[in-house]
């Protein structure tokens, strides 16, 4: 694994557009996958994919947001941002799997969620907040992936999981560095000095206990990842489920002491 990589470094690596997509993973990872579509309220959002799938022979729920491969990918993709219809489709997604008992497996590469204003007068935040609160309580297994960009709630609306997984070129944190740098510093030219600070390689964040391993990406990505989501999901599987959830609790009431330990 190489962590010679400085923040800024890995920052644009993980931005660069032709990284493994969420439906990379999903296509490589598992087999006979049903894309369902809308949040049965408003509309189907593109930045989020998601629907039923075999992965070593079992059904599975897996969810991504969805980066384009090209401008008019993006375009069509809202350049990996969801609105809150696209949070919406995922908790339906997650809800039809706790009925079925299938484990959710997300991959997230968001910059952050959608803040134009058709999303605020459609609920942005509401959608997100939702997301969280139900996904603490989801009786199914939950593992998430951080594939490329993890940015504020927009991607921890995907992450309240059993356990947290990061690729070694991926970025995970409260915004982008631009934007710490405009707040802090009323200057976003200094994004790269704002990266450097902000702690959110996944060699920092596994330092902190916000996620539970890194993933080199190697040539052998997908199998690495199939490999490592098998064997995590059979041992969450294997647990009781009212065990499964406290423990999803402490580890966010956890992450929080940490944080607060390292000010």
């Amino acid at each position: 694994m190489i962590f010679e990589k400085s923040a800024w470094d890995i920052v644009q690596t993980a931005r660069k557009i032709d990284r493994p997509s969420a439906l990379d993973f999903i296509a490589n990872m598992t087999t006979d996958f049903i894309e369902l579509h809308g949040d049965r309220l408003f509309a189907d959002d593109k930045a989020v994919v998601g629907g039923v799938a075999l992965f070593e022979g079992a059904p599975v729920t897996v969810i991504g947001i969805q980066k384009g491969a090209n401008i008019k990918e993006n375009i069509e993709r809202n350049f990996g941002s969801p609105n809150p219809e696209g949070y919406r489709k995922a908790l339906r997604l997650m809800r039809q799997a706790e009925k079925f008992h299938r484990p959710v497996l997300n991959f997230i590469n968001t910059p952050g969620a959608f803040c134009g204003i058709g999303a605020e007068e459609r609920g942005q935040g509401e959608a997100i907040a939702r997301n969280l609160l139900e996904m603490s309580t989801l009786r199914t297994p939950i593992i998430s992936v951080v594939i490329g960009e993890g940015g504020s709630g927009g991607a921890l609306a995907l992450a309240v999981a059993d356990e947290v997984y990061m690729l070694e070129n991926a970025v995970y944190s409260i915004l982008s560095p631009e934007g710490f740098a405009s707040i802090l510093w009323k200057d976003s030219a200094r994004a790269k000095e704002a990266a450097e600070i902000m702690k959110l390689t996944a060699r920092d964040l596994l330092g902190l206990g916000v996620i539970e391993g890194i993933i080199p990406e190697t040539d052998d990505l997908f199998e690495k990842t199939r490999a490592l989501l098998k064997s995590r999901l059979d041992i969450i599987s294997a647990g009781d489920m009212d065990a499964v959830l406290e423990a999803r609790y402490a580890r966010f009431r956890n992450i929080g002491m940490v944080k607060n330990t390292a000010k």
